[in-house]
């Protein structure tokens, strides 16, 4: 039952004691409350007889707080209570009383947990007790459904959380997370520690529903364990950056997950038979599919490319899927994409992309949703960005940054699209002033088309 359903005294009182006290002042004030209740009803007849609606002054208003045995509280209200406390503070509320300590064991409150492993030395986040951490898989490792583990950059942290995975041999996860705040420092501990940890849930799971475990050593042996254990639930899988899985792995998962909604891999793994796989009649429909194409050593990465019916399989079987492509590449790395139909929906381009390839995408990309440029060089983007403008007819959204485009060729650009662009992030640099437009004459100009108010964006001065 909703906390919504109960007396308004009770709510009022909460706030009234958040607002005006501590935690730790309230919970000295909840051992003296029986005595404080006794004295008020000798000498206030408004105690014995309170009044509907709101109490009609503060010491009224202060007696009905005062007269809440907060120990009475049904269960649910005072877990709803607990559930909006920081981990600390429920602790320490843990320890008011018996009645709270049960509230404080709950099943309920820890079906969902993120671990947060940090080195007092190189970072300065909280990191979970090891006293809690130890409570957690004794008493509560089978109520544990919604698991996530935040690690900082040391190659400590990542172990930790790996003997913690290990230890999860009675839990019943639905969704694991595995986060690094800096650099991957999942790629630091050994191969073997790693996937010996991951496969205990794996294996003990056998309801997993929802996999983040990009920047890891995950291999294809654990990826098979992972599907003979939880195919029929298994329905997100992220796993970008993730040297060790190949292409068979992969496709290993799309075969038998047939229930796979979203998907997020890197391109090198990306094939044919991927595509068809995820295509089959038995397969459900393909809700997201994220790829993300990185060199790490310019010009000596050589792209696949995938064939065009292998794209149209995919979009006859999910016509609605969400295609997203992060290109993190040099330019002249960029020779495979785009020459036939892709049928992309977002586009981000991290690193300089040619000229020639934006004139690919206005041409070949009719699906496209959302593009991104991050950077282009020196040359105007006059034409490629009328051309996406004309051809693209689904695009909603438009970021871009140092690069340059003619301020006439911006506000053409917005009259092809007009009122569909919901997302118009363009950085003032880029924008030439020219002998149509100047700088503040595109505003008004653009905002006309938009049919709301609109201005560039401006790089703050510090």
């Amino acid at each position: 039952m909703d906390v919504g359903e109960y007396p308004m005294a009770a709510l009022a009182s909460f706030h009234w004691f958040s607002v005006n006290s501590n935690l730790e002042a309230f919970f000295r004030m909840k051992r003296n409350n029986l005595s404080a209740v006794s004295k008020l009803a000798q000498i206030s007849p408004a105690a014995k007889q309170p009044k509907r609606g709101f109490c009609a002054s503060f010491n009224q208003t202060h007696m009905c707080t005062v007269r809440l045995d907060w120990g009475s509280l049904p269960h649910h209200v005072l877990l709803r209570v607990f559930q909006y406390l920081p981990l600390i503070d429920r602790a320490r509320a843990s320890s008011v009383c018996r009645r709270w300590n049960e509230v404080f064991h709950i099943p309920d409150l820890w079906r969902k947990f993120e671990f947060e492993l940090n080195q007092s030395a190189t970072s300065y986040f909280k990191s979970t007790h090891p006293d809690l951490i130890q409570q957690i898989i004794k008493r509560h490792a089978s109520h544990l459904q919604y698991v996530s583990f935040k690690v900082d950059s040391s190659t400590e942290s990542a172990e930790a959380a790996c003997d913690i995975l290990s230890q999860l041999v009675n839990c019943s996860i639905q969704t694991l997370g595995l986060i690094s705040t800096a650099r991957p420092s999942f790629m630091n501990v050994s191969k073997s520690h790693f996937v010996s940890a991951l496969t205990v849930v794996f294996v003990n799971s056998k309801s997993l529903s929802s996999i983040k475990i990009e920047d890891t050593p995950v291999d294809d042996p654990s990826l098979k364990i992972l599907v003979a254990n939880n195919s029929d639930t298994l329905r997100l899988l992220k796993m970008s950056s993730c040297p060790h899985v190949s292409s068979d792995g992969i496709l290993c998962v799309a075969d038998h997950c047939q229930g796979l909604k979203e998907l997020a891999l890197n391109y090198y793994i990306l094939s044919d038979e991927l595509l068809l796989a995820l295509s089959s009649e038995t397969h459900v429909n393909l809700e997201h599919l994220r790829i993300d194409v990185v060199s790490e050593n310019p010009g000596q990465v050589e792209f696949h490319s995938i064939k065009k019916h292998s794209w149209d399989a995919l979009i006859r079987h999910s016509p609605r899927v969400n295609v997203v492509m992060y290109f993190f590449l040099y330019e002249e790395e960029f020779e495979t994409f785009f020459k036939e139909e892709t049928p992309v929906t977002h586009l981000y381009f991290g690193r300089s992309v040619t000229k020639a390839i934006l004139s690919r995408i206005g041409l070949n990309c009719p699906r496209l949703v959302e593009l991104v440029v991050c950077a282009n060089g020196l040359q105007p983007l006059d034409k490629e960005l009328i051309s996406i403008g004309t051809h693209c007819q689904n695009l909603t959204a438009l970021g871009l940054s140092e690069c340059e485009v003619s301020c006439s060729a911006f506000v053409e650009f917005v009259r092809l699209c007009g009122r569909r662009l919901t997302q118009l992030s363009i950085m003032e640099e880029v924008l030439v002033p020219d002998d149509s437009y100047s700088l503040d004459e595109v505003p008004t100009e653009v905002s006309k088309h938009l049919g709301r108010l609109w201005f560039p964006e401006v790089m703050p001065v510090w």
